[in-house]
């Protein structure tokens, strides 16, 4: 065998030459004659081999291993070097190993792990293959690698041969991983980046990848270097090149480098590969560098491009239907989803074993400030936070969201596009979505809510049936929770869903039914949607009429109760199911029988008739019943009314009454006898007369009832209300108003009597003007205005009567509302006719004026000597404040507003002979006109503005917020801003009027309020006129809606309307001229400003009207220039006196934010009031004021600190902090800024040595980042200059300590702790950093005494126990170590 061996070693060397004809032998198979001349050559190889235990195979069987890896290679390292011809014997057994190679099947079995022999039961099942053993013998390890990177071209570019080609290339790479030793990595590194500069791409990104496991920790910065080169070069490798750089040991500042690099070529990566390449900085981030790191991969990461428009979806998906082939597209689609999930997936892993780059995501997110600023991922990256186990990270992101939906930065459409685009992506992250639409809605803060209520409505529409299901008892669980705000928002996208959504809200139709056992905790109003949607699923749908016999059973049961509670939920869901019932022919005769059930279980009760007619009244409003049932109802009520509350008018009214008779305040010139007269005070007094009888008609239905009759009316007769227009001036039984000034002779029960007599009064005159506010006819319109007149002047009269009549609780109003049983008026505050110095509306301040119209209002001149004669005593007495008892009047509706576009209605009276006898003129005047305002404001407020936030006390309900609001909650926002916009020519000429009137005035008075000529009540009318139009501009104008593309058009209508009292053409202006144009009709009326109070509301308003432009900043000089001119103006009231009181100080407060708000440099404005302002105060006597602030006096001292300190503390937190990349300017910039704020700051605490709010600023300047190294090497002086300020600051502070203590002033004392805790922070904070700058020798701190603030040591009873508990006080530069030890020692300074 060994001399055949060795012939066919000799035949091998003869025939090499012929290398073309072996290698075309490989595939075609060799015979064992052929391969014998080969083995001469190899024997060298092939005798070690077999020497140290491997056992070559052929013929596709592995090679056989019968020692231990180990001992192999120690054998085969002997044999060579034992052997004679070493070191010439390791050429000779490489070029052997190149010639065993040659053979494809024999290359492929070295490659291959080896195998134990069946007789070596000693060695591992494992092993590796032969040429990774021989690797792992270092003499031999260079030539072997050098071999198998020669042959690596071979297999990788000649695919045509064979058939795995891909897999050799893959399997010589892996003999090279983790091999124990590598002796000469630099030289292995250096051919590999060579073959990947020519290797396909496959094959470069299996070497690219295994370079980490192939390279040994030296040479990974070389590597990654040269990789980063790469990847600028072949973006399509940025995945391996990614892979091997996440895997490599590299230096801190190469990692920066690179991870630069990768985010540069962010926006030119492939989708696919974007989430490796978010991983990989991710991952590479350090705890210094996160939030930067953060981001700028928040700024470059734009998952906006990553799928389709909407509108380029919706064609897509048609061409998909048609074309065979669309199943493309769509899997494009869904691959895109799948991307963005990937790299969610990786922020996801991020943040979930990185605390630091959680808290980096939180960072940046709330670093944004504009709106335009956050982007789809802001959201998402909010839900992954949530959608981790850690605790902080799920508060902290609800926290985020709550702040900026509270600031309006994170808003619907945002909400919406995510939705829309992501929903594949939004489905996994679904309990996070719902996790925080529960917290929002259920947040105390208004303007969070209507957010998470979003939430749940596209979660609805986006997701699946499961979702479905879990939206709806999620909101179900909100209604049954009883609070207020959580069950108005739960219940309205629940009505919301089964609009938009009947069929797939009938399935869960038996989960909305259960809300019926928890109706004890929801309001009237509550109660009404959740019958609405019941009564819509229950009859609109098939798949939810199971529960109409559930819901009628509800109903009788409820209606048939002796408890009213329970009767009112019956009558409200009674009527609501009538409304569903009504709306087709095919259930008559129920509705018809459910009405007559209603009606006689409410005949026993007026409330429970009232609230009857109240709902009636409103379904009819609101809905389109089937003609038979309108009909039906019309016919009914408008007899019912003429039998109960008409009479006709004889000679005398009999009758015993507790007053005297008379029908009064009729309007129409008609015979003296005869007509009809509403017979209130007669029903009144069987009221009380027949109290514990069971009776039906009552006067507290009059109002109800007549809502209800002119509502039907209107619906039979298009608006028409001719069939009862003799009701407008029809006359009212009632009594003398004189009884008024006698109402403290009064027995109690006369004077209830007389209030409830007022009260009813003007409730049907609100009705009445309800009801004719909107027709068209002159004569209507001025008895309208009569009737308005009518109302001023009886509030006056019941305030008087409400003063003599303590403890009085007023008749209820409103019954479709909630309920005012919870509600105390207080009728023990007095409202003085005219208050000095006060500018605010109240009611008390109309009253002289509603009574003189009232009285020339009544056609009988009887009518007015009486109301004359009530003026003059009038004058002199107080009344109550009627503010308390606004729940007990009815609501007026958003139609009377449109009585504001009347101005001066007159008409011709005719003698019998039809000749013109006399015109008669009717002019809303101021009372009125405060009036209308003061209804506005209120329905704006409530409608418009997100109120505060507020809890309701424990074990407590807010009942007063919605009384009175019925009928408003039954519109929407938009509809109120509409309306208001149809006025705003209106408002604006009433706004000129009160322009002219105070520039007329000043005129007269040379400039100045408190003239001889001014009249004082007429003064403080307007004023509150001005105020309201102002206020209620602004109130219109800050609605959150205007800010939808959506209601834009309505914005620039509104606008529009500014501008074109300037301006002709409004409509063809942008946006942007509509607002410069609205800020400059404003701004003229600045000239005529009366009060500080109206001042402010101007600059509000301007303010606002500002920022619904593109450019906000263009106005900002002006807004400030403005704020500044009021607060440099001497304010007085009408009578001569400084303006003063607590209304006054909120206002200068406001201003004063609105100034520096505004400015341009903050801290030098600061600056200019402390230091030129407050010094001008000190020195002035002291009545005086500051000469160049007249607002600043020492009654206002402590409001314009507490502005200063507090914007002191925005504009430092506002400082960026300094980064180790800024360059000398602008670290110096910075630097300056802060030798400012701590110059304000100083200059503030030796100015005010009482202060409340320092330890505020002073907190906000300890945790804020002040100096970094750079700013010391480059800035030491000015860095020392800025501590040693500091420093003087610091001992004040401590003074004011140790004066707290001696004198004991507890309001001072409260604020120490806290103090000194800052104090010492500080101290260390400084220490710190000297410490990292090498500085540690400047530090020095000694024990400071106790001292006043004169400086003066205060002894103490344990001097010495307590010097060591003292503040410790630090020393910054050696410079100043001299001053600091005398400071320390005697100095205060």
């Amino acid at each position: 065998m060994m001399r055949k061996k060795r012939r066919s070693s000799v035949d091998k060397g003869e025939g090499a030459p012929a290398a073309p004809k072996v290698k075309k032998s490989r595939s075609a198979g060799r015979q064992s004659k052929e391969a014998a001349p080969e083995e001469t050559s190899q024997c060298v190889f092939v005798d070690f081999v077999r020497v140290a235990g491997v056992t070559l195979r052929q013929g596709g069987m592995p090679n056989e291993i019968g020692v231990d890896q180990v001992v192999f290679q120690r054998r085969i390292q002997q044999q060579i070097q034992k052997s004679p011809r070493y070191p010439g014997i390791i050429q000779e057994f490489i070029t052997a190993l190149e010639s065993y190679m040659e053979n494809t099947d024999r290359f492929r079995n070295c490659l291959l792990p080896c195998i134990p022999q069946s007789s070596n039961r000693d060695s591992s099942s494992f092993q590796e293959s032969l040429l990774r053993m021989l690797l792992g013998i270092e003499m031999l390890q260079t030539s072997i690698i050098n071999t198998l990177l020669e042959k690596l071209p071979e297999y990788m570019l000649d695919r045509s041969v064979f058939p795995d080609i891909l897999i050799i290339p893959r399997i010589i790479i892996n003999q090279l991983k983790w091999l124990d030793r590598v002796v000469d990595t630099k030289d292995l590194a250096s051919k590999l980046m060579e073959l990947v500069s020519v290797a396909p791409a496959e094959v470069q990104c299996d070497i690219i990848t295994s370079l980490p496991e192939i390279l040994e920790d030296s040479q990974h910065n070389d590597i990654a270097r040269e990789l980063n080169s790469l990847l600028q070069e072949k973006t399509q490798l940025t995945v391996p090149i990614l892979d091997a750089l996440s895997s490599l040991n590299l230096a801190s500042s190469l990692l920066t480098e690179v991870r630069g690099a990768v985010m540069a070529t962010l926006a030119a990566v492939q989708l696919e590969d974007l989430p490796v390449v978010v991983k990989f900085i991710l991952h590479s981030v350090s705890a210094s560098d996160a939030y930067e790191v953060v981001c700028n991969l928040r700024k470059k990461l734009e998952l906006e491009q990553c799928v389709l428009p909407p509108v380029l979806q919706v064609s897509q998906s048609r061409m998909n239907s048609k074309a065979p082939g669309g199943s493309a597209s769509a899997a494009a689609a869904g691959s895109s989803q799948d991307s963005i999930s990937l790299i969610l997936d990786c922020i996801k892993s991020a943040v979930r074993f990185q605390k630091t780059i959680s808290e980096a995501w939180i960072k940046a997110i709330e670093s944004v400030n504009e709106v335009e600023g956050h982007k789809v991922m802001d959201l998402l990256v909010l839900l992954i936070l949530h959608s981790t186990n850690a605790n902080q990270s799920r508060r902290g992101a609800e926290r985020v969201l709550k702040v900026k939906v509270r600031n309006g930065l994170i808003q619907e459409a945002l909400l919406q596009r995510t939705f829309r685009d992501y929903a594949q992506v939004m489905r996994g992250y679904f309990p996070s979505t719902l996790a925080l639409a529960q917290s929002l809605v259920r947040s105390p803060d208004p303007c969070v809510v209507p957010f998470g209520g979003n939430m749940y409505l596209h979660a609805f529409t986006a997701f699946d049936s499961y979702c479905h299901q879990e939206v709806v008892g999620s909101l179900v669980t909100h209604v049954c929770s009883g609070v207020g705000g959580e069950v108005d928002v739960a219940l309205e996208l629940l009505c919301g869903l089964v609009n938009e959504k009947p069929s797939e809200m009938a399935m869960y139709a038996v989960f909305v039914k259960g809300i019926l056992d928890y109706m004890d905790n929801l309001t009237p109003q509550q109660i009404r949607r959740l019958f609405h949607l019941l009564s819509k699923l229950a009859f609109g749908q098939k798949q939810g009429s199971h529960i109409q016999d559930d819901m009628h059973i509800v109903i009788r049961k409820q209606l048939s109760s002796t408890v009213p509670k329970y009767k009112r939920i019956g009558i409200i869901g009674a009527v609501m199911i009538v409304g569903s019932m009504g709306l087709c022919l095919f259930f008559p005769l129920q509705v018809t029988a459910l009405l007559e059930l209603v009606k006689s279980s409410s005949e026993s009760s007026p409330e429970a008739a009232a609230l009857y007619y109240d709902e009636l009244a409103n379904l009819i409003l609101s809905s389109t019943l089937d003609p038979q049932v309108q009909d039906m109802i019309g016919k009914s009520v408008l007899q019912d009314f003429e039998d109960d509350f008409v009479v006709d008018l004889g000679p005398e009214i009999s009758g015993s009454f507790p007053f005297p008779a008379r029908a009064m305040y009729k309007l129409y010139e008609d015979e003296e006898q005869g007509g009809i007269a509403i017979n209130l005070m007669p029903l009144l007094a069987k009221d009380i007369q027949n109290k514990g009888d069971f009776r039906r008609v009552s006067s507290l239905c009059l109002s109800p009832f007549f809502r209800l009759l002119r509502l039907c009316v209107e619906k039979r007769h298009q608006g028409d209300l001719e069939e009862i227009d003799g009701l407008l001036g029809c006359p009212l039984i009632l009594t003398d108003m004189d009884v008024v000034e006698k109402v403290e002779s009064l027995s109690k029960a006369e004077r209830e009597f007389l209030c409830t007599l007022l009260f009813h009064t003007i409730n049907w005159f609100r009705e009445v003007v309800n009801a004719f506010c909107t027709q068209k006819d002159t004569d209507m319109k001025m008895r309208v205005l009569t009737r308005l007149q009518n109302i001023t002047y009886f509030q006056t009269l019941l305030e008087r009567a409400l003063a003599g009549t303590p403890g009085y609780v007023p008749p209820i109003a409103n019954f479709d509302g909630d309920s005012t049983d919870g509600i105390v008026p207080n009728s023990t505050v007095p409202v003085n006719k005219i208050k000095k110095g006060e500018s605010t509306y109240g009611t008390g301040k109309k009253r002289k004026a509603s009574g003189k119209n009232s009285s020339e209002s009544s056609s009988q001149a009887e009518e007015a000597t009486e109301a004359d004669e009530t003026q003059q005593v009038k004058e002199i007495r107080p009344g109550v404040s009627l503010a308390s008892y606004r729940p007990f009047f009815r609501e007026l509706d958003m139609e009377v507003l449109s009585v504001l576009q009347c101005g001066l209605l007159s008409r011709s009276l005719l003698d019998s002979e039809l000749h013109t006898k006399v015109r008669e003129e009717v002019l809303l005047g101021p009372a009125e006109l405060v009036f209308l305002l003061e209804d506005m404001l209120r329905k704006l407020e409530f409608s418009l503005t997100a109120a505060p936030a507020k809890r309701a006390p424990f074990l407590k309900v807010w009942k007063k917020a919605y009384v009175g609001f019925s009928h408003l909650q039954q519109r929407s926002s938009k509809d109120i801003a509409s309306c208001c916009v149809q006025l705003m020519p209106a408002l604006c000429s009433h706004l000129e009027n009160c322009h002219n009137h105070f520039q007329i005035m000043l005129s007269e008075n040379n400039g100045v309020v408190d003239g001889p000529a001014t009249d004082v009540e007429e003064y403080q009318l307007m004023s509150s006129a001005y105020q309201l139009l102002l206020q209620v501009l602004n109130t219109t104008f800050s609605w959150s809606g205007f800010s939808q593309p959506a209601q834009k058009s309505l914005l620039k209508k509104a606008l529009g309307f500014f501008a074109g009292r300037l301006k002709e053409g409004g409509a063809e202006l942008t946006l942007e001229q509509l607002v410069k144009h609205s800020f400059e009709y404003l701004l003229n009326f600045r000239s005529t400003v009366p009060n500080l109070s109206i001042a402010l509301c101007l600059s509000q308003l301007l303010s606002t009207v500002s920022e619904k432009g593109g450019n906000p900043a263009a106005y900002r000089e002006q807004t400030a220039s403005l704020a500044r001119r009021f607060l440099n103006q001497d304010w007085v009231t009408a009578s001569g006196e400084k303006e003063r009181g607590t209304k006054f100080n909120e206002a200068l407060h406001t201003l004063l934010c609105i100034y520096l708000e505004h400015v341009d440099d903050i801290l030098k404005a600061v600056e200019e009031i402390a230091a030129q302002g407050i010094p001008e105060l000190i020195n002035a006597s002291k009545d005086e004021s500051s000469a160049s602030w007249p607002t600043l006096s020492r009654q206002t001292f402590l409001v314009f600190y507490k502005v200063l300190m507090a914007e002191l503390e925005k504009a430092v937190r506002k400082i960026p902090a300094s980064k180790m990349s800024d360059n000398t300017e602008a670290q110096s910039e910075k630097l300056l800024t802060w030798n400012l704020a701590v110059r304000d700051f100083h200059i503030l605490v030796n100015l005010v040595k009482k202060s409340l709010y320092i330890s505020t600023y002073w907190k906000i300047f300890v945790h804020e980042p002040v100096i970094d190294m750079a700013m010391i090497v480059s800035f030491k002086e000015d860095v020392q200059s800025l501590l040693k300020t500091f420093q003087l600051s610091t001992r004040q502070l401590h003074h004011m300590c140790g004066h707290s203590k001696m004198h004991q002033d507890t309001s001072l004392t409260n604020h120490v702790p806290a103090l000194k805790k800052s104090l010492e922070l500080f101290v260390y904070r400084v220490k710190a950093m000297l410490t990292l700058n090498n500085c540690q020798e400047a530090f020095w701190m000694g024990n400071l005494k106790n001292r006043n603030l004169k400086g003066e040591e205060i002894l103490s009873q344990r001097s010495q126990e307590e010097d060591d508990e003292e503040e410790e006080e630090e020393e910054q530069q050696p410079e100043v170590e001299n001053v600091d030890q005398e400071d320390t020692s005697d100095d205060s300074e």
